[in-house]
């Protein structure tokens, strides 16, 4: 039996259940009472909605609001090529229209993790899930001679859609912990590349089913605001740092200036940021043109039409966008299990995995652009197996943020790392390929063949940028565990545990190593500091393996890292060559082409 504050009895409830009220909680064993009298409807929805607001649902719901924001970025990408005859522009010109939403997301990104850190976050959510909803709604009824204004409204998107991007991880963040946090977080990027899929997959059936491009814009905001009305209602506010605190509180707040000072200083965190650029750099890029290359390829195998007509085929785009769905899929959830079972080994695991997928994933990328040309079932094999190593990334990346920063700096921690992502990554790259082939077009007689290699020849760009970001996550393997044992360190000096007992920090530095010795007793609060233990080593196995793993990874030094960059530099330019040599040798000279 549960209890209304107003002293109604509500049916279905268990005794030992605990039900919070709008005007507080009734504690479990209450005893039956015969003054008590049935709930009213609105007294039983208004608790059955208390009860609902659980984790789990907190992180569903989030999730699902993380697949619309995606969803309604790529359905432009799903349309582009009916897009680009309806407003009669170049490659450059609509590659354009990601590279403005891209700059506003980024631009915004700092000042909501700035309001994220201070503010109640899940307001920020709904607002700017209602407003990016209202402006891709109404960017659907701008007309063919108002072109700026339709890249005008996609900066708008892009402000209302990086509210939400800084904010929710989070509010994940703050309501688990350890595994279950790396789990949540998969499912949460999860949505990354599944929202992808289905902004393709809805963008080409929308135009289909209704005849019309403008469709594919009408049906998001829908289910934007559904996603907004849900957060509201459905999704608490943890307290900042709840899962972490283990009991205690934040003393202080840190500045803004102070946060962004440790953030720099914080070399895990810049280093996975400029990995995190170079997944964006190629994703964006991909997202942009790969199915436009593709079915340029077609017409160049003659097995389809250049499009004449006001609606074009649309067979590329939703295949893509099921690759893109099924390789997300794969991705994240092979990047998890893979991250648990290699933490049993080393504890670099989630630097390590990133840094291989990444490497694994440039490879098969040039694949792409080699066969291409002949056979479009090849490259499409080529897209999966790529795409599935370029997305382990993700809910790796963000969980790899949540070990080396503290909690009140995460949400301008994720916000900076995303703002870094995309200034150096999506926001120029979709523009840029567009305007090297275009470049590449001009340049030489202007055929359908040569349109075919120039894109390809101009999306040549991103295995390059990819292996620089698989470097880059090579670099975070080396300071990790430092950064990692930092923050922890802060934030046990930020907060106040239960038992106020003071630690010496000859007293953390033995347990970290193992060595206290027993009559010593324990520190740090007790159980405090057995789970700060059992959180920062996960070495308990044996003190062999962890000699092994610092065989194997060197200790962070100018000297390695600098090996370490001109290492990878060779490779890629090996790599480059190589394709590029495939390349010509597979399509012949480019003279009998132009």
């Amino acid at each position: 039996m549960c209890v209304e504050s107003d002293g109604c009895e509500i049916e279905g409830c268990s005794s030992s259940d605990e039900v919070h009220t709008l005007s507080g909680s009734m504690s479990p064993g209450l005893k039956s009472n015969p003054d008590l009298h049935p709930c009213k409807p609105g007294q039983k929805f208004r608790a059955a909605l208390l009860r609902c607001r659980s984790p789990a649902a907190a992180a569903g719901i989030l999730s699902f609001g993380n697949v619309l924001n995606y969803m309604d970025r790529y359905t432009v990408a799903g349309v582009l090529l009916d897009i680009q005859r309806h407003f009669n522009v170049s490659d450059s010109g609509v590659g354009l229209l990601q590279t403005v939403f891209i700059c506003s997301f980024m631009v915004a990104a700092p000042i909501f993790g700035y309001l994220g850190d201070r503010f109640n976050r899940k307001i920020i959510l709904s607002c700017g899930i209602f407003f990016w909803s209202a402006v891709t709604l109404s960017s659907s009824f701008i007309t063919k001679e108002y072109y700026w204004l339709f890249v005008l409204s996609r900066g708008l998107v892009g402000i209302g859609e990086s509210s939400y991007s800084s904010i929710s991880p989070t509010i994940i963040g703050d309501l688990f912990t350890n595994n279950s946090r790396t789990m949540m977080l998969s499912v949460f990027y999860l949505a990354i590349p599944l929202g992808s899929g289905l902004g393709y997959i809805l963008g080409s059936s929308a135009k289909e089913a209704a005849g019309d491009w403008h469709w594919a814009l009408r049906v998001s905001p829908v289910l934007g605001m559904t996603a907004g009305t849900l957060i509201l209602f459905f999704v608490p506010e943890p307290k900042r740092g709840h899962a972490d605190q283990l009991g205690g509180r934040i003393k202080h707040r840190t500045s803004w200036l102070c946060d962004m000072k440790a953030l720099a200083k914080n070399r895990s965190y810049v280093f996975s940021s400029l990995a995190s650029a170079a997944v964006s750099f190629a994703t964006g890029a991909f997202g942009m043109w790969i199915p436009l290359y593709l079915f340029r390829a077609q017409v160049v195998q003659k097995t389809a039409e250049a499009c004449t007509k006001d609606i074009c085929s649309s067979k590329d785009s939703l295949i893509f966008g099921a690759i893109t769905c099924v390789t997300g899929l794969l991705g994240v959830v092979i990047g998890a299990a893979t991250t648990r079972l290699c933490r049993q080994k080393t504890e670099r695991a989630d630097p390590l995995v990133c840094a291989v997928s990444m490497l694994g994933s440039a490879i098969f990328v040039c694949l792409i652009f080699v066969v291409a040309k002949k056979s479009i079932i090849g490259a499409y094999v080529c897209i999966f197996i790529g795409e599935t190593l370029l997305f382990l990334n993700w809910a790796i990346t963000a969980d790899i943020l949540m070990y080396v920063v503290i909690p009140t700096r995460r949400a301008t921690a994720v916000a900076f790392q995303g703002f870094t992502s995309h200034l150096l990554g999506d926001a120029g790259s979709p523009y840029l390929i567009g305007l090297i082939s275009d470049a590449l077009q001009k340049s030489y007689t202007r055929s359908v063949l040569w349109q075919f290699l120039s894109l390809g020849y101009a999306l040549m760009l991103c295995p390059f940028v990819i292996v620089l970001g698989g470097m880059f996550f090579l670099a975070t393997a080396l300071f990790f565990l430092d950064d990692r044992d930092k923050a922890e360190k802060q934030l046990a000096t930020m907060t106040r545990p239960p038992s106020s007992v003071k630690v010496e920090p000859t007293q953390i530095d033995k347990e970290r190593n193992g060595l206290r010795s027993p009559e010593e007793g324990p520190s740090l609060g007790g159980s405090r500091g057995s789970a700060c233990c059992a959180e920062r080593g996960r070495m308990k196995e044996s003190e062999r393996e962890g000699q092994l793993i610092h065989v194997f990874i060197p200790k962070p030094s100018t000297f390695n890292f600098f090996i370490l960059f001109i290492t990878t530099l060779i490779i890629t330019f090996l790599i480059q060559h190589v394709v590029w040599r495939l390349l010509l040798f597979i399509t012949g000279k480019r003279e009998r082409f132009v």
